[in-house]
């Protein structure tokens, strides 16, 4: 197996891993803030080697990483899953990432029988369609220009107007590629888009600060409430609530054109200056 050029591949291709041996997997990262791998990508292959040694009839609802070193681009990078549980509804598994000999992000994730129930959600906010939203094509790195389709309903330099919930910013998204059909590959791409720009939400308001800043994603967790497809438009709703202690917490949501809330993502990142 060979590394990826991003600037060509897929967001399909970015997520494949090859078999080594049963419960373990490998794969190759670009990269994302430089020397260091996307984050985005490792949490999304991790998820995919979890995925694959869980039945089909058992979707994902929730993951929980932690980013523990960063990985390198320049080596391929080992995902051994570990199968906690197989129960009667739910199904749990532990994924380490390892690249060197050294653990560089830990999973959990979790996986349920689809069942019934009455639903509730929040209002999707009121946003300019995707075809009325601003293209910025420089935005990002080949990654975006590749894999990802991103239209901004926000300043992508201010974000939003502060209401009092602290910095926010609004993007629609969609891999830009046609996915499988299979609900697992959409999940593990939306895992991949999620980490776009959701870091960034808490540099907003401090991007004048002396010096260079320097983030790094301390950890990510994302649920899942209803099916979706990846390679539809998504708006992705994202706001910090606080930072402090040279730490931000960020939360996002995501919603379909037609105002389903399909998932949320927590992160907490760690932002210095050089």
């Amino acid at each position: 197996m060979t590394t990826i050029d991003p600037t060509r591949a897929g967001l399909d291709q970015l997520l494949k891993l090859e078999p080594l041996e049963l419960n373990l997997f490998r794969g190759w990262c670009h990269q994302g803030s430089p020397q260091r791998a996307f984050g985005g990508q490792v949490a999304a292959q991790a998820l995919t080697a979890a995925g694959a040694t869980v039945p089909a009839a058992r979707h994902v609802h929730s993951l929980h990483g932690y980013f523990i070193r960063g990985g390198r681009t320049d080596m391929p990078i080992i995902y051994e899953v570990e199968r906690t549980r197989d129960g009667g509804s739910f199904t749990t598994r532990r994924v380490v990432a390892i690249q060197n000999g050294e653990s560089i992000f830990s999973l959990s994730a979790s996986f349920q029988t689809e069942a019934e129930s009455s639903a509730h959600q929040a209002r999707m906010p009121e946003v300019p369609a995707p075809d009325e939203a601003g293209v910025v094509e420089q935005d990002r790195s080949p990654i975006v220009l590749s894999a990802i389709e991103v239209r901004f309903v926000s300043n992508p330099e201010t974000g939003l107007p502060d209401t009092g919930r602290g910095p926010r910013q609004r993007i629609w998204v969609r891999a830009k590629d046609a996915l499988p059909d299979a609900p697992l590959a959409h999940v593990c791409a939306l895992t991949y888009i999620s980490d776009i720009r959701l870091a960034g939400t808490a540099l907003l308001p401090h991007r004048d600060e002396p010096g260079v800043p320097q983030l790094t994603s301390l950890d990510h967790a994302v649920w899942f409430h209803r099916p979706f497809r990846a390679d539809e438009w998504l708006l992705f709703d994202m706001e910090s609530p606080s930072f402090a202690n040279t730490r931000g917490l960020t939360h996002g949501e995501f919603f379909t054109t037609d105002g389903r809330l399909v998932a949320s993502v927590t992160q907490e990142v760690l932002l210095r200056r050089r």
